[in-house]
């Protein structure tokens, strides 16, 4: 019991202190505590124990199969084989009924919660076979949907926010194409600066510092543009270029876009190989990932233009997956022993495959029909060394590049085969008329390269020496053969470079930095030719009216910039740009209007010629009124000069008067004034020369 406390105050050094009564803790009669131990003590609520301690490490998998004890080693090396990749797992138990057979589920207990959590994202939805679906959850999941409230609140209003526009650069009355231009400031630094083609000088849209640490790259219908940064990849678009989802997958050093721009697929290497991921570009949701042995950056999957199935190649075999779900379409792969590469067909469901050659067994070109993985075509070659497979953009014709050993035999008595050179062929799939005919048309010289017109029927090879080369054009029509209308010889090429529109193509030098610029239509008249030293690009715009070549600090740390020309190669601007990377068109979606409305305009051009011309004097007008109003406003600063310094000398009139023994100068007539020359000495200096 405390002592009481006297009336006087205890000394200063007195070693006892007296202290008032105990003070009383308890609460008052009628007393109620409206406090909850959550509010009063949170922190320590947060380490009170709870039902789920210790399991946040357990997964169940439930709809796996229903299978007895004979089948049950089988099921367990299934479970084993998809989920032990995820992390180490320290206790799985199979739930049976009386019979012994599984119950639909299975738990897994991993020795980290991370790796659960992995599990759980990764193999949710995984389709075993058409009969089975896991669903994946973790064990602490449970209690959560135990605490459902029981009384359904209905959920708030989110406010409405306007979407950018992402079509805007659609609307354009001019049509003026947008481009976009990448220098880098600093390490992993790179500015961005967005232009529109206008005419006389482009306009400027937007500029973004510390855009991207690499580079740039966009969708194949212009919609969006990515970017790439250490925690993954952002895509970017409407009329401000605003932030429209994010990607995170560490290290992406390239990315692939689905034709129909639904899909995107990221690129990035970890320690086991190469990371790829397919990605909702709507809802940034994760499709499917996948690890690849290889660390190239070149893209591994390869998506029909419809978007409805994307495929990759392994040893042997096919793999196409159907979206959005990506299960291997009927379950299954196609085999295929010795392919080595395969493509989609531009236009239709269509993939052209080759396969290598073995001991009695030719090499051979096939066209597999997608979904019902038909066969419709095939064509055997001997004695091959490598194929590339050209598609024609419209998908009219399949172009497959052959390499071919010319074969000799040194003797009767020798049994032995000897190849002695190679020799090219071309094999023309005719892919509109009836039963796919094929012909060949074969070149002795070395191919430099193969283009296919984007728009008509021609396609071009460089052959021969890369000093003095040839340029050969071929045209097919539909039931004949390819003819020959046209060889350029001695051409100093190496990279052919069709307009998008057809017709005009480059012949590109890109180790002289040597353009020439030819009109096919037009009896393959050379228009022009051009020089960019150093030149590593070449970019034709959408519509095909300008071109521009580029040198990036890629290839060299000097004379780095671009310079843009019309179709006819006449120069129109040139650009130096310090640690210039990249010049890229923005791309445009295909037209709505059908083929024939697009012959039927070609067919009446001459009637829009007046509206076009107009707009042209309009234009040129615009451009004369600017330099009349910077000629006026230079003349309005002159006058403004000229006014000040009159107003000046006129102000300081009788200081001059003063001066001038009071004689106004000003006013002389100097018309009868004589003038005289005096010359009168100033200085005079000896030298002494020895």
């Amino acid at each position: 019991m405390a002592k009481k406390k006297s009336d006087e105050q205890p000394t200063e050094g007195s070693g006892d202190t007296e202290y008032g009564e105990e003070p009383n803790f308890d609460d008052p009669p009628g007393f109620v505590d409206d406090i909850s131990d959550e509010e009063l003590l949170a922190d320590m609520m947060k380490q009170k124990p709870c039902a789920t301690d210790g399991v946040e490490s357990v997964i169940v998998v439930d709809n796996i199969p229903i299978v007895g004890p004979p089948r049950m080693e089988k099921l367990k090396s299934v479970i084993e084989k998809l989920f032990f990749s995820f992390g180490e797992v320290t206790n799985v138990f199979y739930p049976l009924d009386d019979n012994g057979n599984t119950k639909g589920y299975v738990f897994l207990e991993y020795k980290n919660p991370e790796n659960a959590e992995e599990a759980v994202k990764e193999m949710h939805n995984h389709r075993l076979d058409k009969n089975y679906t896991f669903a994946v959850n973790l064990f602490t999941d449970f209690a959560k949907y135990e605490n459902i409230p029981k009384e359904w609140e209905p959920p708030k209003a989110q406010p409405y926010t306007v979407q950018s526009d992402l079509y805007n650069f659609l609307l354009e009355p001019d049509a003026y194409d947008q481009f976009c231009v990448a220098a880098e400031t600093a390490p992993s630094n790179v500015q961005v600066q967005f232009w529109q083609n206008t005419l006389p000088e482009p306009t400027d849209i937007e500029k973004r510092d510390r855009f991207t640490d690499t580079f740039v790259k966009w969708s194949p219908q212009g919609t969006y543009i990515v970017t790439f940064h250490k925690p993954g990849v952002v895509l970017w678009g409407g009329t401000k270029f605003v932030k429209i989802n994010k990607f995170p997958h560490t290290g992406t050093q390239f990315v692939d876009f689905s034709p129909c721009e639904q899909y995107l697929v990221t690129y990035g290497p970890t320690p086991q190989g190469q990371k790829i991921i397919i990605w909702d570009i709507r809802t940034g949701q994760e499709k499917r990932s996948f690890i690849s042995d290889g660390v190239s950056n070149l893209s591994m999957f390869r998506w029909s233009h419809d978007d409805k199935y994307v495929a990759r190649m392994d040893e042997g075999a096919i793999y196409i997956y159907e979206t959005p779900n990506f299960y291997l379409l009927d379950m299954k792969s196609i085999k295929v022993p010795g392919i080595r590469n395969f493509s989609w067909s531009p236009t239709d469901n269509i993939i052209a495959y080759w396969v290598a050659e073995t001991t009695d067994v030719p090499a051979k070109v096939s066209l597999l029909e997608i979904p019902k993985k038909r066969e419709i075509r095939n064509k055997n070659l001997f004695n091959v060394a490598d194929c590339k497979i050209h598609w024609q953009q419209s998908g009219d014709y399949l172009c497959v590049k052959v390499d071919r050993f010319s074969k000799l035999k040194k003797d009767k008595k020798d049994s032995d085969v000897k190849f002695l050179g190679m020799f090219y062929n071309f094999e023309i799939f005719h892919m509109r008329e009836r039963d796919i005919p094929v012909d060949s048309v074969e070149i002795k010289d070395l191919i430099l390269a193969f283009a296919w017109e984007p728009i008509g029927q021609k396609f071009a090879i460089i052959h021969g020496e890369q000093t003095s080369a040839n340029v050969t054009f071929y045209k097919v029509q539909t039931g004949q053969k390819p003819s020959l209308i046209k060889k350029l010889e001695k051409k100093v090429c190496t990279h052919l470079f069709w307009s998008p529109r057809g017709q005009f193509i480059v012949l590109a030098n890109l180790t002289l930095g040597v353009f020439e610029f030819i009109d096919t239509n037009n009896y393959f008249m050379v228009m022009n030719t051009g020089d960019h030293f150093r030149a590593s690009e070449v970019e034709w715009d959408p519509t095909g009216r300008y071109v521009v070549t580029g040198v990036s600090s890629w290839k060299v740390k000097e004379d780095n910039g671009y310079y843009l020309w019309n179709f006819q190669g006449r120069c129109q601007k040139r650009v130096m740009l310090k640690n210039f990377v990249q010049f890229l068109w923005r791309p445009r979606p295909a037209s709505l209007l059908t083929e024939a409305e697009q012959k039927n305009i070609l067919k009446e051009l001459k009637k829009y010629y007046p509206q076009f011309e107009s707009k042209d004097r309009m234009r040129m007008t615009r451009a004369s009124k600017e330099l009349l109003e910077k000629r006026a406003k230079l003349r309005e600063q002159f006058n403004e000069y000229r006014n000040k310094r009159i107003s000046e000398w006129q102000s300081q009139k009788t200081r001059r008067l003063q001066m001038r023994n009071h004689i106004d100068t000003d006013t002389l007539d100097t018309s009868d004034v004589e003038e005289e020359i005096v010359e009168f000495l100033v200085k005079e200096e000896t030298t002494i020369l020895e």
